[in-house]
């Protein structure tokens, strides 16, 4: 769980970055219930046209990442999501993105990262000084970070101000993003990942109290 307090966030726009190959399932208890919460989701996008995920699905972005650049400092965002997707492993296509998760998390806007992109942070340095998971260990040795002695087994691991999970946890990511902004807490946010992660009907009653 969280070791960043953000109980004075008052952001209610929640910026996901899109690219081609992108692992749409990662993002998606996460975004659904943010919405549901009264945050906005917009979607950032390389550039104008659309991209394609690794499902098939098309996505035209809200804004290009140069235009999130140009805000500033984005005064209503709450978070930046990165979703795993196969170009984070394949070259230098996505370090932009990387990129602009330093400069927010600069600005003290948090940063979640998921799968591959775990790895994007990893090699700009993001994770050498926070605890951080992924899919394994080693798949972040391989991006030469100094950040080994922080690896955690978890299923998902904030600190710092960043989110990071494995690609087979899509359910522990959305759950650390509801308690870094305070969409669920306590009981209720043990209940949801309990009714997503392993069906428990009995949680139901208690989210919905």
């Amino acid at each position: 769980m969280s070791t960043m307090s953000m109980s004075t966030m008052t952001g209610k726009t929640v910026y996901l970055a899109v690219y081609d190959t992108l692992a749409d399932w990662e993002t998606g208890y996460a975004t659904a219930h943010l919405t549901q919460n009264g945050f906005t989701v917009r979607t950032v996008g390389p550039g104008a046209g659309p991209v394609t995920s690794m499902g098939g699905l098309r996505v035209v972005p809200d804004i290009t990442l140069s235009e999130l650049d140009q805000l500033g400092e984005p005064g209503d965002a709450a978070l930046f999501i990165l979703p795993g997707a196969s170009l984070w492993d394949t070259g230098d296509d996505l370090a932009p993105f990387a990129h602009a998760a330093r400069r927010l998390l600069g600005l003290g806007i948090p940063v979640a990262a998921i799968c591959g992109a775990t790895a994007g942070l990893a090699r700009e340095g993001l994770l050498d000084d926070r605890a951080h998971t992924s899919a394994v260990s080693f798949y972040l040795d391989a991006s030469g970070y100094r950040g080994g002695k922080h690896y955690r087994d978890a299923d998902a691991v904030t600190d710092g101000g960043v989110i990071t999970a494995g690609p087979t946890e899509p359910v522990a990511f959305a759950r650390e993003i509801f308690a870094l902004l305070g969409v669920y807490e306590g009981e209720k946010l043990d209940a949801w990942y309990r009714l997503f992660k392993n069906s428990d009907a009995s949680a139901f009653e208690i989210l919905n109290s």
